[in-house]
């Protein structure tokens, strides 16, 4: 019996990106680098733990954004063209470096991995990720949960607050029992924010749990008996978990986090950059900027700008020594907890963003294949558990009111409402307003007027995305965010504009369901009261 629990959960999302009108287009690559880089390595790392009979549970919430990009025909097919110009690139970087024998052997390398991310791609999950999630939790290794429909940012959702909170989850909620054939266990609160009485909604559809950061346990009422070590239950019975920050630091942190270290590859210097312009035009945007590729031949090395070659060996004997120290420490932390929680294990919740392993931090799915096979094999002080497997452990829990609260810089919502991105919620407040209004003058509604409502309905979800108010305070790609916001806006106020005066102009709806063809099976009625 382990005496703690260690629930990783790997939150992936972005944002709902579609460009049918154009053959390339750049921001469609966040998709493409992402399979390339986090989701397929991470499929590959659970499929060898499956193959070698090693248990293992981990916990994935995959948006709804995510989720349908992954089904969508247009975006398969790009992918594998993506995929294609990376092998004929590899390939031509390994004449190109046959005499430099440190490059000419990672050339191979990444011929290698992106020839067997097509394989993984469409030879055995059709194309479509879905399935291996899907197939991972079916065997019981990973529970995956949902999110927000389009990752909006619930606490900022001031105008028709109910309406809107509930549209996000329950729009969430009927897409992932399409796609998985039952009701989510858990749903990422988006950036986790949180505002007291969102809870309500997620008991609506049957939801059993979500997440806070640290404070919005800390800070709950009345205070929390074992701090962020437990699941607590709102007055609703629905259970919220918070991050536990000593696992976080581990990883994040950028003094003191494993991604740092100088054996690791170094995510900044890609050929897409260091070669010669004409060399790489054609595998590149098309409008001549230059992107990152993903064949990266160097490491950290240190703090300056010189950097050596990168060592794959070097980097997974890093990568095996920091997944021993994690777990020494998480037994270390279990052990000094479990003295002070009675007969309760605590549960430690660490949650990252899923692009972290692969993209961000190369050697992160390295990383995380040998910790799991570390708590199982070389431990018995703490075992991997999801937050429904730990719900089951007891019969009581403590009731708690989380506090308001969000994860990112000072933990109040700031990064989504500052200077820069303050003027989104005017717009984003009065699409609701009418949302709601339209929705409950025109019901039970048919035919072009059903279509028009329910057009309506994406392009409101798809503008409140928490995304475009990200970009805007990162300050970058800001100008396709607020082109975004400023699209949904003007289709959602035209189709309104139509509604009212009774004059739908069919061609129109096509043009904007085409574009923006997420969520096919949406009622407009979520909106109504």
């Amino acid at each position: 019996m382990p005496k703690g629990y260690l629930a990783i959960v790997l939150h992936a999302h972005l944002p709902f990106i579609r460009h049918p009108e154009h053959e390339d287009f750049l921001e469609e690559d966040w998709l493409f680098e992402a399979i390339t880089e986090t989701y397929i390595p991470l499929i590959k790392v659970f499929d060898g733990l499956v193959k070698d009979g090693v248990d293992f549970r981990l916990t994935i919430s995959i948006s709804p954004t995510l989720m349908s990009m992954f089904m969508d025909e247009h975006l398969q097919d790009k992918y594998i063209r993506h995929i294609n110009k990376l092998i004929e690139l590899s390939w031509k970087e390994i004449d190109r470096t046959r005499w430099e024998p440190s490059f000419f052997k990672l050339a191979h390398m990444y011929h290698n991995g992106f020839l067997e991310c097509r394989r993984v791609f469409v030879d055995e999950y059709k194309k479509d990720l879905n399935n291996a999630f899907k197939h991972f939790q079916d065997l019981g290794k990973i529970e995956v949960i949902t999110c927000g429909a389009t990752h909006g940012y619930f606490p900022l959702m001031e105008v028709e607050r109910p309406a809107s909170v509930r549209a996000q989850v329950k729009v969430a909620a009927d897409l992932y029992r399409k796609v998985y054939g039952k009701t989510p266990l858990g749903m990422w609160l988006p950036e986790c924010g949180y505002n007291p009485g969102d809870e309500e909604a997620l008991k609506e559809e049957g939801i059993k749990y979500f997440f806070v950061d640290t404070h919005g346990i800390l800070f709950g009422t009345p205070r929390p008996r074992f701090g962020v070590f437990s699941p607590y239950l709102c007055k609703n019975g629905v259970a919220v978990l918070g991050r536990d920050m000593e696992t976080s630091k581990a990883v994040w942190s950028a003094v003191e986090g494993y991604p740092g270290d100088y054996n690791y590859r170094e995510f900044y210097r890609d050929i897409g950059f260091d070669l010669d312009y004409e060399y790489v035009k054609p595998y590149i945007n098309p409008d001549g900027v230059r992107i990152n590729t993903g064949i990266k031949y160097y490491k950290i090395t240190g703090a300056g700008n010189h950097k050596e070659p990168y060592n794959p060996e070097a980097a997974r004997d890093t990568a095996a020594y920091h997944a021993g120290n994690f777990m020494f420490n998480r037994e270390k932390q279990v052990e000094f907890l479990q003295g002070r929680m009675g007969d309760r294990a605590p549960i430690l919740v660490s949650p990252y963003d899923a692009e972290l392993y692969g993209h961000w931090w190369y050697e992160g799915p390295q990383w995380l294949d040998f910790l799991i096979r570390k708590i199982r094999y070389d431990q018995e002080t703490v075992a991997l558990a999801t937050p429904g497997d730990y719900l089951k452990l007891y019969k009581k829990y403590q009731i708690l009111a989380p506090a308001y609260s969000s994860w990112g810089w000072k933990g109040y919502s700031e990064v989504w409402l500052e200077g820069s991105n303050d003027w989104v919620y005017r717009h984003v407040h009065k699409m609701t307003e009418r949302m709601v209004e339209a929705a409950n003058t025109y019901k039970n509604a048919n035919g072009l007027l059903r279509r028009a409502l329910n057009q309506m309905a994406r392009e409101l979800l798809l503008a409140q995305s928490s995304d475009w108010a990200f970009i805007m305070k990162t300050g970058s790609h800001v100008p396709y965010a607020q082109e975004r916001l400023r699209e949904h806006a003007e289709h959602f106020n035209e189709l309104y504009d139509e509604v009212k005066e009774g004059e739908i102009d069919e061609a129109y709806i096509k043009e904007c369901e085409d574009k923006y063809n997420i969520f096919p099976e949406i009622d407009y009625s979520v909106y109504s009261s």
